[in-house]
Formats: C-alpha cells, sequence, structure tokens
C-alpha cells in the first residue's frame, strides 16, 4: 500500500509539475507586452510588430547563457529579418558591459536587474528563450541553451 501511495504522489508530482517545456501556457496567445530601459538602451515590444523577435532571458554568470551567446550572434547575422532581444539579469552594470565588449556581443541586450521581463514570462531558470511571430503572438519556447544555427531552428525561423 505504501508502494502505491508512492507511486500515485509521484504521477500527482509529475502532472502537476511546472511545465518547462517548449508549450508554455502563453503559447498562441500575444506575448506579454513590455517596455524596458537600462538607461544606455531600452526595447518596447509593441514597437517590433511586424518582426520576428527572438526574446532571449540571460546573464553573463550563467554557463548555458555563454554556451548558447556564439549561436545566437550568428543567428542574428544569418537571419537580418529576426529581431533579437536579450534581457539581461545581470545587477552589476560594469561587468555587463565588460563582458558585452569581451565577447563582441552587438545584438539589443538590455539589463533588467529586477528580473521584471523574467517574471512576465514565467521564467524560472535561465536561458529561456521566447519566439513571437510578426503579430505579436508567442510561438514557442526555448529551454536552456540551444545551437541557434541549427538547420531546424533556421527553418522554423524562416518559416515564421
Amino acid at each position: 500500500m505504501r508502494r502505491l501511495l508512492s507511486t500515485f504522489a509521484c504521477i500527482a508530482l509529475l502532472v502537476t509539475g511546472c511545465d518547462r517545456g517548449n508549450h508554455p501556457g502563453h503559447v498562441g496567445n500575444i506575448a506579454p507586452q513590455f517596455t524596458v530601459s537600462d538607461g544606455a538602451k531600452s526595447a518596447d515590444l509593441s514597437k517590433l510588430r511586424g518582426r520576428i523577435v527572438v526574446l532571449n532571458l540571460w546573464a553573463t554568470w550563467c554557463a548555458p547563457c555563454i554556451e548558447e551567446l556564439p549561436s545566437l550572434l550568428e543567428m542574428q547575422r544569418k537571419l537580418p529579418q529576426v529581431t533579437v532581444v536579450a534581457i539581461s539579469m545581470d545587477e552589476d552594470p560594469d561587468i555587463y558591459q565588460r563582458f558585452l565588449t569581451k565577447n563582441h556581443v552587438d545584438l539589443l541586450t538590455i539589463r533588467d536587474p529586477t528580473a521584471r521581463i523574467n517574471t512576465m514570462y514565467g521564467t524560472a531558470q535561465i536561458p529561456e528563450t521566447y519566439i513571437i511571430d510578426r503579430n505579436g503572438v508567442l510561438r514557442r519556447k526555448f529551454v536552456s541553451a540551444q545551437n541557434w544555427t541549427s538547420p531546424e531552428i533556421l527553418d522554423y525561423l524562416n518559416r515564421l
């Protein structure tokens, strides 16, 4: 009986657990709108309507974020019709700026030390990336580091 109860408890936890897959509750709906500024740069999601947006939530201290960064930069170069908006959770502006300079990060990245955007999107762990179509609809969520130049991802973005 104890084993049966343990099995049911495990199943219940799995069924009610957090959705870390690429089909969160927001998929298929208008993406949560935001405006964010760190004093140096800013982004207003509503002003990006008509463009495909890759919203990447990251930080300089996050190893998987750093791992995926080169392919994210390359994808931005290969697909100029796609706008990457990278929102960093970094608190220290100097460390953040040194990282951007050292790694030649030339995409739109903005510091959000309060993680307000992460909260809006329900992000619990970084990196997470959201694909928003030209109509502002959230189409996909990617969890953890990705190879943004993989044929599957490039094809997906081109089809949008």
